[in-house]
């Protein structure tokens, strides 16, 4: 089976296990979604079948009716932005967007307990900006505007609800309650500001491009700040997922440079290139020391990750890369790019059917096999195409015009 058969199959079983197609529930995941709309994407591209372009799109009317509204189990009705019906609808991100978890988030009487607060709603941070860039992608890929002016939408109220504190200690939290009026875990994400500014910097760039994309929210305010709370010396990580993403920012930060967009954070790259590079030295020991890796979509992340060195690369040629600096990232990619074979390994060992009916991988299915489609057809996710015509009408603005 090729690697694109492999993934029709993956996203299909998905949809008609996860509610996109068929006739069951929809069970939506922010996370998992995000990676399903680009995968969905990806497959239009290579496929040219509409019909993949469409459950992208449904996809994301799925999230924004059932992630951006309040749950079942939940006294509270409607939108979590507490606009109304139609309003709602033309907004739905305003509120932003609850993660998916099956517990109710925990009420303000009850004693916190890190085990169980994995498992409870609310929202997080850093699955927002997953979302941001999935909207923009499908703007990108149909230039239909308001998938864009929606991420911006989030990447405002995600700016007003995570990052607190007064003028000199401005930080970010890591979780809040579902209608943002409360934290739930205090303690900054390890990358939440470099996500923030990564996102921020792409939806403000798509805006500037799209044909009837309307200028506000701009997002300078949130770009400024989250460049502001970026720690160069926080970001090395052993995590494999958080290793990824630095890759896949690293990628992204070097595209939106050659589109003359993130020319003023062009040093980021390199900076993300060293902390990764670092990180890899370390968990590769570690995976070598314990024999075993830990939950396959995290691992899955990783060899994302290091197949965002071939968009990386592509974005950087050209490009005036003497002197030092030049001589630096240079040699950077080239260390990392000599780790492609533990990507290739990673997507190798669980594209093995017998792998993936065992119990650790079917505990975490939805997350597994679209984060293994993502590797296999990664398109949708690592590249930011140039934004391109409608080449279908688009779907009808929800709740109206």
């Amino acid at each position: 089976m090729s690697a694109r058969e492999l993934a029709l199959d993956l996203m299909g079983r998905f949809a008609e296990r996860a509610g996109l197609d068929g006739d069951r529930a929809p069970r939506r995941y922010l996370w998992t979604d995000a990676f399903a709309v680009c995968n969905y994407l990806s497959l239009w591209r290579e496929t040219g079948e509409l019909r993949f372009r469409q459950l992208a799109v449904e996809l994301v009317d799925q999230v924004h009716r059932v992630l951006g509204r309040h749950r079942a189990d939940d006294p509270r009705r409607g939108w979590i932005s507490g606009l109304g019906a139609a309003e709602g609808a033309r907004h739905p991100t305003r509120g932003g967007l609850r993660i998916g978890k099956p517990l109710p988030e925990r009420a303000p009487h009850e004693a916190f307990d890190e085990r169980l607060e994995w498992e409870r709603d609310g929202q997080y941070f850093h699955y927002l900006t997953r979302w941001m860039h999935a909207l923009d992608q499908v703007a990108r890929r149909t230039g239909e505007p308001r998938y864009n002016r929606w991420a911006r939408e989030l990447a405002e109220t995600a700016h007003r609800a995570f990052a607190v504190g007064p003028p000199r200690g401005r930080h970010m939290v890591w979780k809040r309650s579902i209608d943002l009026s409360r934290e739930l875990v205090s303690s900054m994400g390890q990358h939440d500001p470099l996500d923030g500014l990564v996102a921020c910097l792409q939806l403000r760039a798509t805006a500037a491009a799209l044909p009837g994309a309307k200028p506000e929210p701009g997002l300078d305010a949130a770009v400024d700040e989250f460049a502001r709370l970026v720690a160069p010396d926080r970001l090395a990580t052993s995590d494999p997922l958080g290793l990824g993403g630095l890759l896949v920012d690293a990628a992204r930060v070097a595209q939106l440079t050659g589109q003359g967009a993130g020319a003023a954070h062009g040093d980021l790259v390199e900076l993300l290139l060293a902390a990764a590079e670092a990180g890899l030295a370390v968990y590769e020991g570690q995976r070598a020391m314990h024999g075993t890796g830990p939950l396959a979509f995290r691992e899955l992340g990783l060899a994302m990750g290091l197949g965002a060195l071939v968009p990386l690369e592509q974005a950087l040629k050209g490009r005036e890369r003497g002197g030092d600096h030049g001589a630096g990232l240079a040699r950077r990619l080239e260390a990392l790019a000599a780790r492609a074979a533990l990507g290739t390994g990673i997507v190798s060992t669980w594209t093995d059917p017998a792998r993936r009916r065992r119990r650790d991988w079917i505990e975490h299915e939805d997350i597994n096999d679209v984060m293994l489609a993502t590797c296999l057809v990664p398109d949708g996710w690592l590249v930011l195409e140039p934004v391109g015509p409608r080449d279908a009408p688009p779907p009808p603005e929800p709740g109206g015009s």
